[in-house]
Formats: structure tokens, C-alpha cells, sequence
């Protein structure tokens, strides 16, 4: 592209092409998961659904969850553009260049590129990130709201053996006195792999083992493919075939791929009838005691490849009743079938909120349940892609999103492992997982000194399950993610908006996580104001830079001064924790609590709460008047003077 070309559009026979330029000092973010973000530099970046096959690493692209959806920070301000266009593209991105006072910037220019589809796209402008997401929200659907279980830590292993293994893995957490919340079934307790079926030999009595597990408060979690084994006598396969719900050629034959199961048909989310079809399929995983499900291989996928490994592109699809093919619903497939899967939930379990994440989807997938990283490599590497996609994923309106702890595939070292532990502990959906063939991931596998450290960060998150209570309801009705980019609150400073090694968590909490080999020291950024280390309670005073200790023990995570951050107290309950705001007229500080109503639909009230020094003494009030109600604890240093804000970071 010219770099003296303005904003257009160029048309390409059935393709398009649309230009634009941004200011020089510009950053981009978003399009869904990405491995090499969570800021977007010079590049091309696909938007296509993709499996990368085994494992992933900083630099592959595309991945499972693609997004038109492209966050622009700047100086002068945040917009959101949203190609409304499900197609095939892609879109290439080059950073400006400011000329140092010279007057010669370079802009910075976006190139996007679709195969077909409807040039409709919605820009979202604002002074701040979260009025943009506010506005995404408002566009696409507010984010779901997970049971409150499902934020606290769940255990995955593409391998358990059979019912017993499962029982001594619980046990293994009870033993040790290690929170556990839920334990993940992949596709190894289906028989064959087939799809809404259990292999009787190796689980009995599944529902008797998901209420045995329930009694000690874990609940169990399926795996659910879309690909259904074709073949005489497969319940699944006869009951669609009779309803007519799987993708067709157009010669009116159905599509045929091979993937876990072997040769498989695919049903057609994108009809409404289809997806009422299988929504009521769930029952069967509902009266074997899941609490929930996990959506994979919804690219979709088929390992005989067509071309490439999803279905062919002259396949045919509903698409709502327009018709079409699947170069128009490739990419929307995994959110469709989020969309069955929650509607089925709702419908055979009304009294509760499903719990529902996929490894694919699409814009709007949110409204469904979250996603994961799928299949990300074993190494440190994989590690900072892990934060790169949940980071990407926020900003891309899908809020709830964590990694594969530990990596999917390998044998990750203690010291990998740990730091992974301690990071995902941070994360909305905080899961260990791994493949067939890669090492044990339960803490006490690691070491004595290991579990040590891991089962302090599992304590440390049931503590701060109140505060992910409350960022789940913010987000539903704000559309800000639970994990923030440190440029959050203040996007105009240009040195946090090149960070991308730590994060804030709500607005409250600052987390560092350790992502280099060996580390025992790290550098942290800080935006402006006063932030206390929550280990020493030691004050530092932003914006700058400072480095912190990085023990085996813990990673660096501090709070912002004058925060009201809600925790479980000691005794059982709520508390709020308070940390001591700054002195002087500008020295209010805020927080939030969403009070507990179950997992039901009953929308919680929303508690707000000031805090501020007055006569040397930290006050906290409610919004509105009343009394505060929660017993508060106040953590930091005293304040300084206003004239002396205290220690500055460099």
C-alpha cells in the first residue's frame, strides 16, 4: 500500500478491500485470539477459523476463535471497528511513525480484505476503552455470567483412565486441603468417542459419581464435539438423519469428514430448527450429573481434509434461511453451536445459569459462555501466548477465558508449571489440562516445594472469589473484561500501551506474572497514581517503572491505592478489603460488591462503596448512605502528606 493512500474502498469483483489510516501513535488490539499480541504489530492476521493441528506457539496464526473486531488506542482517543462480515479475510496492519517533532509523521494504515459478503461494518468511538466495550456490549449482547463454582479451579486431563482415577485425582485435592471446584471429562470417557454416550465399562455409574463428587463441592464438566460418527445404530447419527439436520453438498448429499469418532457428519447450526435439535441432546449430559460442557473441534474440523482440514466450502447451510455455504458460515459454526448449546441449558435446567465455554466462535459468543486457549505448546513461549489471548480475547468482548495450565502438550518443568499455576490462579477460567500423551498436571506431581507454592495461589483465589463474583457481574453489565490491559484507566500513557507483560485484574489489582525462565526479580510498570505491594505492603507511586521480587513463592501483585476489593473472610462471609487511599482532596478511592444470590437468574444488587482519609483515619461509606454492612479490613502503608506522595517509581 502507498503510504500517502487515504481511506477507500476498492472493489474486486465478488471480493472487497477497504483502506484506512490511523495517527502515528496509534496501537492495535484485538481480532479475537492471537498468540502474538496482545498488541497487534506489523503483520497480516487471518480471519478463519483454524485448527493449528497439536499445539500452538507465539507466531502461528490464525487460531480457533477469530474476530472482525479490531480495538484502535490512541492519543486522541479509542474506536472500535466491527466488520460485520463472516467471510474469509484478512487483515494487514502497519504501525505509524512519529517524526520527533519534525511534523512528518507517518499514519499508521489498516487493510482489510474479505473473500465475499456484505461490506457492513459499525464503528465504536469514545474517550476511554471501556465506553468503547460499554458500546460493544450494547451492540452484540452482554456477557454470560458464570455460576459462581465455575471461578474457582477446575482440573482437565485428556486421558483419565476410568471412574477410580478420577476419584483418587479428587482425593489427591481433598488430602492436601487444595480447592477444587470442578473435574473435566474429555473425550476418552466417550464410548468410541462418539458423542452424548459413556463408556459403561470404564464409568459405571456416572451419575453416582458426579453426586459422590458433588457432596465434597466438585462438579463434573463433559467435553461435547459437533461431529456426530455416522453409522447404523448411533442414536445421535438415526435421529438426525431422521430430522434432516446435518450439512449437505450441493447435490444434496450429506458431507462426510473423519475426526475423533471416524467418519463423521456435521449438524447445520445455523438453522434455528437444527440447533432446537440439539440444545434438547443435552439432556442425556444433564441426567449423567455434568454441570456443565465444553465445546471443542468446532472450527469446525475434519482431519480428511477438503482442501484444508474443516469442511469444504461448497457445502451447504441454512444460515438462518437465507442459504449459503460454508465460506459464510465457517466462521460463525462455533458460535452457533454455543448458541444451541445455551438455549438447550436454559431450557432443560431453567432455574440455573449454564456453564458453557468453546474453543471456537465468533463476534457475539460472549452472550453463550467464554473460551480457552486450546491446544497451546508446552514451554515459556506457550506461557506468554497464554496472557496474550485472554488479553486479546477481552478487548474482543468475550471476558471469560483462561489457558490449558501447564501447556496442552509435554512435560513442563516445576518452575514452568508453578508459574503457570500462578498466573492462571489471576485468570477468569482457571483449568489445568493436558493431552493423552504429555505429563501429570496435579500440583503434587511437581514437588513438595511445588505444591507448596501452588496450593498458596489456590488459596488466594478461593480468598478472591468474591472479587471475581463481582467482575463477572460488571462485566455482564459493562461489557469490561475481568482481565484489563495496564492501559485501562489510562490509555493516553504511550509506555503502558507497549506493556504486555503484565495486567490489571478489575480495577483494583495489578498482576505481574513471571514469564521468563529462571527469574527471580521482575520489572513492573505502573499507570499513575499509588500502588501497594499486597505481600510487604510496601507504597509506589506511578507512572514509572519498578522492580519487585519474583520468589518461587509468588508473583508480584499490587493494589491501587484507596481500592475496596472484595474477599471471603477468615471466618466464612465477605469482608472488604480496603487499601489505604492516597491523602488530600484527590485522594478517593472506589470498589464494588456484587452480593452472592446463587446460580440462579436473580440479578444481584450492586454495592458501591468510597474510601478517603480524613484525620489521619481511613473512612469507607455506600453509595447511597446506610450502612456498609461487611466487616472491612484496611491494608497499606499510613498515607503520606499531599505534598509528599511517597516513593516514585523510576
Amino acid at each position: 500500500m502507498d503510504p500517502g493512500l487515504g481511506p477507500g474502498l476498492v472493489g474486486e469483483g465478488a471480493r472487497w478491500l477497504q483502506l484506512s489510516e490511523v495517527a502515528a501513535d496509534a496501537r492495535f488490539f484485538g481480532l479475537g485470539g492471537r498468540a502474538s499480541g496482545p498488541r497487534l504489530r506489523d503483520g497480516v492476521y487471518r480471519l478463519w477459523n483454524t485448527d493449528p493441528g497439536g499445539s500452538f506457539e507465539p507466531g502461528d496464526d490464525p487460531l480457533y476463535l477469530t474476530m472482525p473486531v479490531q480495538l484502535v488506542v490512541a492519543d486522541a482517543g479509542t474506536h472500535l471497528v466491527f466488520h460485520d462480515n463472516s467471510w474469509d479475510g484478512t487483515v494487514t496492519l502497519r504501525e505509524g511513525e512519529e517524526g520527533a517533532g519534525s511534523g512528518h509523521d507517518r499514519p499508521g494504515c489498516c487493510r482489510t480484505r474479505m473473500e465475499g459478503g456484505p461490506l457492513r461494518y459499525w464503528v465504536i468511538v469514545g474517550t476511554t476503552p471501556a465506553r468503547v466495550l460499554n458500546g460493544w456490549t450494547a451492540l452484540t449482547g452482554a456477557p454470560a455470567v458464570p455460576p459462581r463454582w465455575a471461578l474457582g479451579h477446575h482440573h482437565a486431563r485428556w486421558g483419565f483412565r476410568d471412574a477410580e482415577e478420577v476419584r483418587r485425582v479428587v482425593a489427591g485435592y481433598r488430602e492436601r486441603d487444595l480447592p477444587l471446584s470442578a473435574l473435566h471429562l474429555d473425550i476418552d470417557h466417550l464410548i468410541g468417542h462418539r458423542v452424548f454416550t459413556v463408556d459403561g465399562a470404564r464409568f459405571p455409574d456416572l451419575p453416582g459419581l458426579a453426586a459422590e463428587l458433588l457432596e465434597d463441592g466438585v462438579r463434573l464438566v463433559s467435553i461435547v464435539d459437533p461431529a456426530v460418527k455416522a453409522e447404523p445404530g448411533n442414536a445421535v447419527y438415526e435421529s438426525g438423519t431422521a430430522d434432516d439436520v446435518f450439512v449437505r453438498d450441493a447435490q444434496g448429499r450429506e458431507v462426510r469428514g473423519v475426526v475423533w469418532a471416524g467418519e463423521s457428519v456435521f449438524p447445520d447450526f445455523t438453522d434455528p430448527r437444527v440447533r432446537k435439535w440439539w440444545g434438547g441432546l443435552y439432556a442425556e449430559r444433564l441426567a449423567q450429573g455434568f454441570s456443565g460442557v465444553w465445546h471443542d473441534m468446532n472450527e469446525p474440523v475434519s482431519f480428511a481434509a477438503f482442501g484444508e482440514t474443516t469442511l469444504p466450502r461448497s457445502a451447504r447451510h441454512a444460515l438462518e434461511g437465507r442459504g449459503g455455504d460454508h465460506r459464510e458460515a465457517h466462521n460463525v459454526y462455533g458460535l452457533a453451536m454455543a448458541r444451541a448449546g445455551y438455549e438447550g441449558l436454559c431450557e432443560l435446567r431453567p432455574d440455573e445459569r449454564p456453564f458453557l465455554f468453546s474453543r471456537s466462535g465468533w463476534a457475539g459468543l460472549q452472550r453463550y459462555g467464554g473460551s480457552w486457549s486450546g491446544d497451546v505448546a508446552t514451554g515459556w513461549a506457550g506461557l506468554r501466548a497464554s496472557l496474550s489471548l485472554v488479553i486479546g480475547l477481552g478487548l474482543s468482548g468475550v471476558p471469560y477465558s483462561g489457558p490449558d495450565i501447564g501447556g496442552f502438550t509435554g512435560s513442563p518443568s516445576p518452575e514452568l508449571y508453578l508459574r503457570w499455576f500462578q498466573l492462571g490462579a489471576y485468570l477468569p477460567l482457571f483449568r489445568t489440562h493436558s493431552a493423552i500423551s504429555a505429563g501429570r498436571r496435579e500440583p503434587w506431581e511437581f514437588g513438595s516445594r511445588v505444591l507448596e507454592h501452588a496450593a498458596a495461589a489456590l488459596r488466594e483465589r478461593q480468598r478472591l472469589l468474591p472479587y471475581f463474583t463481582t467482575l463477572a457481574q460488571l462485566a455482564a453489565r459493562t461489557g469490561a473484561p475481568y482481565v484489563r490491559p495496564v492501559w485501562w484507566r489510562t490509555p493516553k500513557d504511550r509506555a503502558l500501551r507497549d506493556c504486555e507483560d503484565a495486567f490489571l485484574l478489575g480495577d483494583a489489582l495489578l498482576v505481574a506474572p513471571v514469564l521468563e525462565e529462571g527469574a527471580r526479580r521482575r520489572p513492573v510498570r505502573l499507570p499513575r497514581g499509588r500502588w501497594y505491594d499486597t505481600v510487604t505492603g510496601r507504597a509506589y507511586h506511578g507512572p514509572g517503572q519498578v522492580v519487585l521480587d519474583a520468589p518461587l513463592s509468588g508473583i508480584p501483585v499490587l493494589a491501587r491505592a484507596g481500592s475496596v476489593v472484595p474477599v471471603a473472610a477468615p471466618g466464612g462471609g465477605v469482608e472488604l478489603e480496603v487499601w489505604t487511599p492516597c491523602a488530600g482532596r484527590k485522594g478517593v478511592g472506589a470498589g464494588s460488591l456484587a452480593v452472592d444470590t446463587g446460580d440462579g437468574w436473580e440479578k444481584p444488587e450492586l454495592l458501591r462503596f468510597t474510601t478517603r482519609v480524613r484525620d489521619g483515619e481511613v473512612t469507607i461509606e455506600r453509595e447511597g448512605g446506610g450502612e456498609v454492612g461487611y466487616p472491612i479490613r484496611v491494608r497499606g502503608e499510613a498515607p503520606p502528606s499531599e505534598d509528599r506522595p511517597g516513593p516514585r517509581a523510576s
